[in-house]
């Protein structure tokens, strides 16, 4: 008897490892000499804006490229994946400070909470310009809504995903910020360091997409076992 149940545990844990899932690691780069940033002078035309930057203006920040080329706000996803978690995940936060959208790169899935602040002691506005129907839709009410100083937050949520969906502000042409919404939990977005994680993958063959804003998208075919499995990208200059 004692046998038997040694057998059949040895049957079920091997089943449980069958279909274990495992997690997607690795690096993006910048191969070469990033774009050169552009100055946001007109910020210091504005004497409330202005102050915060004490006589020299901020620049963009379209290429987070450190620097050993490690490239930063590139968007890694499973392309294809359904079943979004969205809306049982934690809210993202997006702040309106010194003038300024931050992060000005966010993803999101779809369903999920989208908190938007500003905590500036100035008027914003906050207008998207979404592409897909659907999330305009969705957001009828605030596509295009005022933002009192240090007022009350504006909530989002989008319905089908989409890339880069923008977000400026009319008072300040400056300001701009770009959110990708995504309709499963496999994504991530590389920090600083250029590095991305996409957890709990289950077993199975996958196109992996890096999308990055400004330089574009790769793809490379993956495919996941029952360990994590590591992939990097490479981008360089047009």
């Amino acid at each position: 008897m004692n046998k038997i149940l040694s057998i059949l545990a040895v049957g079920m844990v091997g089943a449980c490892s069958a279909v274990s899932a495992a997690d997607i690691i690795g690096t993006v780069t910048y191969k070469g000499a990033a774009p050169a940033e552009k100055t946001i002078t007109p910020i210091l035309d504005d004497p409330t804006c202005g102050a915060s930057y004490n006589g020299k203006a901020p620049t963009t920040h379209f290429y987070a490229v450190g620097a050993n080329g490690e490239f930063g706000d590139v968007i890694v996803s499973l392309k294809d994946t359904t079943g979004s978690t969205g809306a049982s995940a934690a809210p993202a936060v997006m702040d309106q400070k010194a003038c300024l959208y931050t992060p000005t790169i966010l993803t999101v899935q779809t369903g999920q909470k989208l908190i938007v602040k500003n905590s500036d002691p100035v008027l914003h506005n906050v207008h998207l310009n979404p592409t897909v129907a659907e999330n305009e839709k969705a957001n009828e009410a605030s596509i295009n809504a005022a933002q009192m100083p240090n007022g009350a937050d504006l909530n989002y949520s989008f319905v089908k995903p989409e890339k880069f969906l923008k977000f400026q502000c009319d008072v300040h042409p400056w300001m701009f910020a770009w959110v990708t919404i995504v309709d499963s939990p496999y994504y991530s977005q590389t920090g600083a360091d250029g590095k991305f994680v996409i957890k709990n993958v289950p077993p199975g063959k996958y196109t992996i997409v890096a999308n990055h804003r400004k330089a574009g998208e790769k793809t490379q075919d993956i495919e996941v076992k029952d360990a994590s499995v590591t992939i990097n990208f490479t981008f360089e200059p047009k």
